[in-house]
């Protein structure tokens, strides 16, 4: 969609618990911008298999904070020092925590956590969760 910015404020602008919804998770549960095939795409994680290419091309990680758009980098604050000291990853903390059902405080907390506390055991850990994540389908939206 090629006018999708303005699709997305004009939505915001018509539709005030449209727009608190994204201001606290930068998400939207009803988006106008996403089709019933990206619906299905996103639902299931399948939009994240492209990804994979980026991991081998050594640009992300599997494991690691969810990779984040310019603008999306004033939320870290303080923390951006965290964030940006590694690789985002494929999967990581936000997503075995409920992805979309959480705040986008929350997400800048566990990215920073998932960088404080990093090692291979939480690597590890993140990746066997996170099948079970993508199946519930909790968060994804």
């Amino acid at each position: 969609m090629s006018n999708s910015d303005q699709v997305l404020a004009e939505h915001l602008a018509s539709n005030p618990e449209a727009a608190r919804e994204w201001l606290a998770s930068r998400k939207l549960t009803r988006d106008p911008r996403v089709t019933r095939i990206g619906k299905f795409l996103r639902r299931t994680s399948l939009d994240e298999l492209p990804q994979l290419l980026n991991v081998l091309c050594a640009e992300m990680s599997l494991v690691g904070p969810r990779p984040v758009v310019q603008e999306e980098l004033r939320y870290y604050g303080q923390n951006l020092y965290y964030y940006e000291t590694v690789r985002p990853g494929i999967t990581g903390l936000w997503q075995i925590s409920g992805r979309s059902d959480t705040s986008y405080d929350d997400r800048v907390a566990l990215d920073t956590r998932y960088v404080r506390e990093w090692s291979l055991w939480l690597d590890l850990v993140i990746l066997v969760r996170t099948l079970p994540a993508v199946l519930s389908q909790r968060g994804a939206r």
